[in-house]
């Protein structure tokens, strides 16, 4: 099948399932509520929505632990139900993008129920097992610790052998090194494809490749580099990553006009080539987590203050990438804090439009741009206390602080306030009703207590809202040659307020000037900027302070796009 490259104009809005919509009243969203919003996911102007997983599963953690890749998770709905929901996306000419969770499988998958059996059970060799060290065998096979706090190693009674799990103990690692395990993959997505879906978000995968000594034991590692969570280790990106995911491309992401994003710890700018080129047939493009995480802090416990400078840098480096090589463009997901206030900081006054113009800072690059389920209406982090987190991280986190260091409880909440997956995670905010319009029972995670401002009704009959930027934002973004392919241009790299770059195609371009400060800030043209003429093509302000690029005062938190000819 030919592939068209889609996504190199598409706006992809992320739905996390649990939280988007309940139809049945049990308190938990599901498919038919997904079902019940595709009007408003068109009306946004996405073409694209990444569903996170709906397989079934015991939900250790949330779903990212799946017995079974073919069948639908039942509080979610059933498989009539998802393929009412595909046609219903494709009817609206939106395309879906399912999350491929493969280095590891829940425990209860019939798979690992079969391997812990026996050592010369058939999927024995589907897990990673391996002796205890030690007189007794009891001591861990390595020191790989866990990216959800502690070893990495699990015992099992029933052979006496430790298995691997890099997340929760429920989360056993697939081992890829095993060709039948690389072909149960492939068979998956192809599956998935052959319903209709449009392509993958490959959860954490690369670490699927492990590094081994050549006993065929897995090493131990340093501390520091080994740590979960801080890049490049001895399970991240091995040396088959390359290897097996050109095999599942040529068995299943190949033969579709599909678009993969993989979740790619490990990969920087500098990686990117080798693995999302065009020419390398793996991905066609990563998630990369530079510009929002602080790799040297151990487990965000504690958190570093944003960096506008760096945050550039970061940025301006993907876009160096060839055109054959597709960037990603979020701010926000399911893993990640609310986007306001963690890169402007708290305002409560301009916060519309420090979230406007956090939209056009991200989305005027080249790349294909993700919008997290309640970002588009400003949704926020929210206050909860220690027994009310829900996430797994937090729960581990709080119980070794609270055992091991209780002194540093404080710290550890307070990096919770900030960084914890729960804020990304608590009921789409659809009304100022009860429950948020999200159900009509009690919800499986608290609601923000501001879903009485912040709410897709109110911002739909608000013409300045958050949510009608957007929309306008999406409207001008699609189609746009220059945004697409142009050059890219970085201005005022060292600034710590402004965030200035231009992109480029022949004689036209659009100069974008973002003022990341709650404060007014006064800009001049950059020396040698060729301008015949300009005019303001979006700005988030109805009325700034000139019409056409020149000096001038920003105002607040101020995102002006002009359009230039040379």
């Amino acid at each position: 099948m030919e592939k068209t490259l889609w996504y190199k104009d598409a706006v992809v809005y992320q739905i996390y399932p649990r939280s988007f919509c309940d139809s049945n009243g049990d308190g938990i969203g599901d498919i038919q509520g997904i079902i019940s919003k595709l009007d408003y996911i068109k009306d946004l102007g996405v073409n694209a929505v990444w569903l996170s997983p709906i397989y079934k599963s015991p939900n250790d953690d949330n779903g990212y632990d799946i017995s079974d890749y073919r069948d639908i998770m039942d509080e979610f709905g059933t498989l009539d139900d998802f393929k009412e929901m595909v046609k219903g996306m494709h009817d609206r000419g939106i395309k879906l993008i399912m999350d491929l969770v493969v280095n590891h499988t829940s425990d209860e998958h019939k798979w690992f129920q079969e391997s812990r059996k026996s050592k010369d059970n058939p999927y024995r060799d589907y897990y990673i097992w391996r002796k205890g060290r030690g007189k007794n065998g009891k001591k861990t096979p390595n020191n790989w610790m866990s990216n959800f706090v502690g070893p990495a190693w699990k015992y099992d009674e029933l052979t006496g052998e430790y298995y691997l799990h890099l997340f929760s103990e429920k989360q056993p690692d697939l081992n890829w090194e095993n060709p039948k395990v690389r072909q149960e993959v492939a068979d998956i997505c192809n599956y998935w494809f052959e319903l209709g879906v449009d392509g993958f978000r490959c959860d954490v995968i690369t670490y699927i490749s492990k590094v081994y000594d050549k006993n065929g034991n897995l090493p131990n590692g340093s501390l520091l580099k080994d740590a979960p969570l801080m890049g490049k280790h001895n399970y991240c990106m091995g040396p088959r990553y390359h290897e097996f995911m050109h095999e599942l491309n040529q068995k299943a992401f190949g033969k579709w006009d599909s678009m993969t994003v993989g979740e790619s710890q490990g990969i920087t700018f500098k990686d990117a080539f080798n693995s999302i080129d065009e020419s390398v047939q793996e991905l066609d493009s990563v998630f990369s987590f530079e510009h929002v995480t602080t790799p040297d802090s151990i487990l965000m416990v504690f958190p570093k203050k944003f960096n506008l400078v760096k945050f550039k840098k970061i940025l301006s480096n993907w876009q160096t990438l060839p055109l054959t090589s597709q960037p990603t463009l979020f701010l926000e997901n399911h893993d990640q804090p609310r986007s306001w206030p963690r890169f402007v900081g708290y305002c409560q006054e301009n916060k519309e439009y420090a979230a406007k113009m956090l939209l056009v800072a991200m989305q005027m690059q080249r790349g294909t741009p993700y919008v997290y389920q309640g970002q588009e209406i400003g949704m926020t982090n929210m206050v909860l206390k220690d027994d009310e987190y829900k996430d797994i991280m937090a729960r581990r986190i709080f119980g070794i602080m609270k055992k091991v260091c209780p002194p540093l409880m404080p710290i550890a909440r307070k990096a919770m306030a900030k960084r914890a997956r729960d804020h990304a995670r608590t009921p789409m905010q659809w009304n100022d009703s009860e429950n948020a319009g999200f159900s009509t029972a009690t919800p499986w995670m608290y609601i923000n207590p501001n879903y009485k401002q912040i709410n897709v009704k109110a911002s739909e009959e608000d013409p300045n809202s958050i949510l009608n930027f957007y929309k306008k934002f999406i409207a001008f973004r699609k189609g746009k040659e220059i945004i697409i392919k142009g050059s890219y241009i970085p201005y005022y790299e060292k600034s710590k307020d402004l965030f200035v770059y231009q992109r480029k195609l022949q004689n036209k371009s659009y100069f974008v000037v973002c003022n990341f400060k709650n404060k007014e800030i006064k800009f001049k043209v950059p020396q040698g900027l060729v301008c015949k003429t300009s005019s303001i093509a979006i700005s988030n302000y109805d009325e700034i302070n000139t019409l056409t690029l020149q000096n001038y005062t920003l105002k607040p938190f101020e995102a002006t796009v002009f359009e230039i000819e040379e």
